[in-house]
Order: structure tokens, then C-alpha cells, then sequence
């Protein structure tokens, strides 16, 4: 395994905390899944806070798993550290035999090891090889996907995945290149990518490199099909009164977590009727107004909370979760009904869920803020 390189430092740690502890402090054993386990900062700390609760933690990075069993030997009898992709967390809590879990959270993106780990070719101001998979046992790697891409499906992936405005120029000087002789340097990419980038564009954003990178790792490593996938199976694995965080760092991903979220908010009753019908209202509630940003402090302490979005949600009891709406939810129907006249459905409509689902720019904020 060798010595542990770079630094961790758990982004939204106390909020986390703050947030998963009613659901793990219900009496008895609880069950936690840190689906992206990483070098098991926020593990720690739950075991450390809460005495009772189990934890499945899911990483397919092997590297980041050997490091998390060390720091966290001392909880061996309540651990059950599992290579596995996030997506497999219900075959996962099924193979160990737990018939549902308590908490769960999700800390996206690329971890710290990875970022730090100049051989992993994560980083675009380290020279390395192009590997940039997470799990460095299987799958392609950014090399492969660097020089055999077509132009139109390199430029689709820098444009969707990177955000990326000048995603065709790059794909074209990256062609260019590749009919020199075949491309493995990381930093031979990052010039590629800066010398493609005009030279206004380049003195803002910071390093014009960014969003390639980005786009190639979730190429890779099929991020978002993955999440897509995964954060659905993990609502449904929650108990009543379980609860989940879920921590993105770029617009795409929070913009799943949303999505996925949405549904399970959002009432399936006629609009225009005064109470829930049975069976019909939310499943979930949010336990943020929008989503949280890091503050001023923990970013000049940890650069890598200045990109964060938080948002978190709690399961409710399908038999009595309609009776906790607000008065603003109910206004919220009513006005919803008046603007919909003659439809029979909420589905498809999103008036609500965007004050309640938004970007984190609000004043109102949720619980234990």
C-alpha cells in the first residue's frame, strides 16, 4: 500500500453530521453506507459519533480502500469496507444481509488521493501517465479514450461533460496531434488544451485545462450513467426516517441529485383537493431550502469545499408523511391549482420544486442552519 500521499481533508464535515445523526441515533443498531468511501474522513467520524452504527463503505478505487481499512481497524467489528461502485449499493446491502439502511451518504467527484497521486493522471498540472480511472483494475483509460475517439464524439464529451465552449477546437488540435504519434502525457494534454483556448479566454476561469480533464474522467469512469443509477437505489433502500447527503461538485452532478430528488418530493394527487389522497403524497422531504454552500472559513481551509453543493433529504412514512406540510406547501398547491385549471396531476410541474430544489442562491434555508 505504501505511505499515504497528499492530504484529506472531509468537505461539510459538522453539516454532514448534523444532518445524519437523526437518522442514526434512533436507538439500537443503526446502518450507514458511505457509498464513496475515499480515505473514510466522514466514516470516521460517524463511527466515532455514533456507538451503535454499522458502516458499509463502498469505494472502487482498491488504493483508496487499503488506506480507509487501516485508519479505520480500530471500528473492525462494525466495517464492512467493500470494492464496489456506488451503483451496486443494493446488491451490496443485500449480500451482507441488512434489509434496509439508516444513512447514507455520497461524496462525489475525484478524491483527494487520486487528485494528489501524481501517477494517477488525474491532475492536469502533474506530468503522468493518462490513466485517470478510479478503479485502476478495469475499464479504459483516458489514453485510450484520448487517441481512439472520434472528433465528433471527443468534442460531444468535452462540450456535455466539461462544459467545455471551445470543445471542437480542442478535439481538432488533439486529432492534430495524435497523427504525430499517439498521446500519454498528461501535461502534453493540458498544452494541447491551452494552446487550443484563445488567449482572452484563457487569462479567466483558472487553468484552461479544467474542464477537459473533468470530461475525460467522467468519460472514464462513467460518472454520471453511474449516478444516475445509484442515487434512486439508494432512496429506495432508506427506512422511514433515514436519511441521505449527497455532496456534488459540478453542476452536472448536482443537477441528477435534483432530479432524483424532484420525484420523491413532489405530491402525485389531484392539485386542486385540500389534503393528500393516501398513497399519493411525497415520499421524502428535503432538509435544505435549495443547496448549501460551504462557507467563507472552511474554503480558505479547504480550497476544495469552494466548488461544493450540498443537498439532503429524509424518508417519510407513506401512511402519515402528508401530514407535516407547511402552510407555504399548501399555499404552494393552491396557487399551483389556480395557475392549472382542469389538470389532474402535479407530475411534470415544476413551480415548487425549483423555489424548493434551486441553485442555493435563497435566504430561506432548511433544518440546522
Amino acid at each position: 500500500m505504501g505511505e499515504l500521499r497528499g492530504t484529506h481533508v472531509p468537505v461539510l464535515l459538522e453539516r454532514c453530521l448534523e444532518l445524519l445523526a437523526p437518522a442514526l441515533d434512533r436507538g439500537g443498531r443503526t446502518v450507514h453506507v458511505d457509498a464513496t468511501l475515499g480515505l473514510a474522513g466522514h466514516a470516521e467520524a460517524v463511527l466515532q459519533r455514533h456507538p451503535h452504527t454499522v458502516l458499509i463503505g463502498l469505494d472502487r478505487d482498491t488504493e483508496a480502500l487499503a488506506h480507509a481499512r487501516v485508519r479505520l481497524a480500530r471500528f473492525a467489528d462494525r466495517i464492512h469496507l467493500e470494492h464496489a461502485v456506488y451503483d451496486e449499493l443494493p446488491e451490496v446491502v443485500d449480500r451482507l444481509g441488512y434489509p434496509g439502511i439508516d444513512g447514507v451518504l455520497f461524496d462525489l467527484g475525484v478524491s483527494s488521493l487520486q487528485l494528489d497521486a501524481p501517477d494517477r493522471g488525474f491532475a492536469y498540472a502533474q506530468d503522468a501517465p493518462l490513466d485517470m480511472r478510479m478503479d485502476q483494475t478495469r475499464g479504459v483509460t483516458a489514453e485510450e479514450v484520448v487517441n481512439s475517439y472520434s472528433h465528433p464524439d471527443l468534442a460531444r464529451v468535452l462540450r456535455v461533460y466539461g462544459e467545455e465552449k471551445f470543445a471542437g477546437r480542442i478535439a481538432s488540435a488533439i486529432l492534430r496531434e495524435r497523427e504525430r504519434g499517439r498521446i500519454t502525457s498528461s501535461a502534453r494534454l493540458a498544452e494541447l488544451v491551452r494552446e487550443s483556448i484563445p488567449a482572452p479566454a484563457r487569462r479567466t476561469g483558472g487553468h484552461p485545462a479544467k474542464r477537459t480533464f473533468q470530461a475525460l474522467r467522467i468519460e472514464v469512469n462513467r460518472e454520471l450513467a453511474v449516478l444516475e443509477t445509484a442515487l434512486p437505489a439508494a432512496l429506495d433502500k432508506l427506512h422511514v426516517g433515514g436519511r441521505m447527503v449527497v455532496l456534488s461538485y459540478h453542476s452536472l452532478e448536482d443537477r441528477l441529485t435534483k432530479q432524483a430528488l424532484a420525484d420523491r418530493v413532489r405530491s402525485k394527487g389531484p392539485v386542486d383537493l385540500p389534503v393528500e389522497l393516501p398513497g399519493s403524497g411525497p415520499t421524502f422531504r428535503l432538509l435544505s431550502r435549495g443547496a448549501e454552500l460551504a462557507g467563507e472559513a472552511e474554503v480558505a481551509a479547504n480550497p476544495r469545499a469552494a466548488s461544493v453543493r450540498l443537498r439532503a433529504a429524509e424518508r417519510l412514512d407513506p401512511a402519515t408523511g402528508h401530514q407535516g406540510r407547511t402552510d407555504r406547501e399548501r399555499s404552494g398547491r393552491r396557487v399551483r391549482a389556480m395557475h392549472q385549471p382542469g389538470t389532474g396531476s402535479t407530475r411534470g410541474s415544476t413551480v415548487d420544486l425549483e423555489a424548493i430544489l434551486g441553485d442555493g442562491r435563497t435566504d430561506e434555508q432548511g433544518e440546522g442552519t
